[in-house]
């Protein structure tokens, strides 16, 4: 099943793809946003299954409003090696915040701050079930569903202390979605698919989700150790080499340009670049 959240005349809902549509309803007459179903996606389907199909909507990112955002640096040994580091026995975890997301169509804002604005093609993953102390093997149960996710990256910010978290907390710096697609359609884990980033038409990221050095489970499981999951939360499971602040010479994302992240199965995740007003 594939989900979305969106607006339409100002008022926001939830959708279901019904082949080449959705059908969707308001919040407002549901049980909430996404992260209220994220446990319960089947009666969430049962629900849309006789809704209208939308006409003119604008999308939103799946979870407009997660409790937490949790990302992995350095998943992927091409990505550590790029970057300098050796290849890490334990994951590297920082936090974003809800003000920096962005759907699929929305732009991704360059700050004034900065030029040195990076892209950074991740798959996210959603939790469904709640848990504390998971098992690895229980893992991927406690997960609602899997979409790309690029999380644009202010690098002289990031760089400033040993602590990354500020160069990843600028508004709209992330781009989420289009869709959350359930587990059911994906491969376990969503491990072994392609993942690229496609900077107007050129590939500059093509790597493969079996690569990561942390799975999904292992990533749950982790995290889980620590503090509580719950429905809606986000995992943003790391990037492969070829980010722009690490090419010779630097690419940088800028005005004008047009931003994709493709993940095989999960679909593409298509923003523009815009200046901050």
């Amino acid at each position: 099943m594939r989900f979305i959240s969106y607006k339409s005349q100002n008022t926001e809902g939830l959708a279901f793809r019904d082949g080449e549509s959705y059908r969707g309803l308001p919040v407002s007459v549901l049980d909430g946003d996404l992260s209220a179903y994220a446990d319960r996606l089947d009666d969430l389907a049962a629900e849309l299954e006789g809704a209208p199909e939308l006409g003119d909507f604008t999308l939103l990112p799946p979870i407009s409003r997660p409790g937490k955002i949790l990302c992995i640096g350095l998943n992927y040994r091409s990505h550590s090696d790029e970057a300098g580091f050796e290849v890490p026995t334990y994951p590297t975890v920082f936090a974003r915040f809800a003000n920096g997301l962005v759907a699929h169509g929305q732009p991704l804002i360059r700050p004034n701050a900065s030029t040195m604005f990076d892209y950074e093609c991740e798959l996210a993953v959603v939790i469904g079930k709640a848990g504390r102390h998971i098992a690895e093997k229980d893992a991927l149960s406690h997960v609602a569903g899997y979409a790309p996710f690029n999380d644009g990256s202010v690098r002289d910010f990031q760089l400033k202390t040993p602590q990354w978290t500020m160069g990843k907390a600028f508004d709209a710096t992330g781009g989420f979605g289009p869709e959350l697609v359930t587990p059911d359609e994906l491969p376990p884990g969503c491990s072994g698919l392609r993942i690229r980033t496609i900077l107007n038409g050129e590939t500059l990221q093509d790597a493969n989700t079996a690569d990561l050095i942390f799975p999904v489970s292992t990533l749950v499981a982790t995290l889980s150790e620590a503090m509580s999951l719950e429905p809606g939360d986000i995992i943003v499971t790391g990037t492969p080499e070829g980010v722009g602040g690490l090419r010779n010479p630097q690419v940088w994302l800028k005005p004008g340009d047009e931003c994709v992240v493709e993940i095989e199965q999960l679909g593409r995740l298509v923003n523009p670049v815009e200046q901050e007003a």
